[in-house]
């Protein structure tokens, strides 16, 4: 019985990820993944970025997709812990090595053949080609971290 009254206004909002160099990781997310960037909170020892994407067609002000920052789902929060930027190698570890944890976000595309060669010519690093293995229909790209990127073609 999972609804009930008392969770029925209850969203699943966001999904954070922590990363070594927003330099890197804003550009991925916003000109490669095609998020829109909708808010950046600075605190002393960490930075976050928040993303989405918009299905406003460009409409949204700034203004709107901050206040609107915790009244919509799927958001994707970028944490910087300042410092890891000039670290050696990846201070993180992406969950799908050893040992086994957090696995991987995902996104839906009208057209997964497309923004696979897409990404393809845009040097995006792939886990999985939609032509290895058994599952034809899902590719996981990676993102600058190595965290593994789920790319579906959504449904109507």
């Amino acid at each position: 019985m999972p609804y009930s009254e008392e969770t029925a206004g209850y969203r699943f909002n966001h999904t954070m990820l922590r990363i070594k160099d927003p330099n890197i990781s804003i550009p991925f997310y916003t000109d490669i993944i095609g998020m829109d960037f909708i808010q950046k909170l600075e605190f002393s020892d960490f930075t976050l970025y928040f993303f989405a994407f918009d299905h406003t067609k460009g409409k949204a002000t700034e203004t709107e997709k901050k206040q609107g920052r915790l009244n919509r789902e799927g958001i994707l929060e970028l944490t910087h812990n300042h410092g890891t930027e000039v670290l050696e190698g990846n201070p993180y570890h992406s969950g799908n090595s050893e040992p086994r944890g957090f696995g991987h976000i995902a996104i839906t595309v009208p057209d997964v053949e497309a923004a696979c060669a897409r990404f393809e010519r845009l040097g995006v690093p792939f886990q999985k080609r939609l032509t290895d293995g058994k599952m034809k229909h899902i590719a996981f790209i990676l993102d600058p971290d190595g965290y593994w990127i789920e790319v579906l073609q959504h449904t109507l």
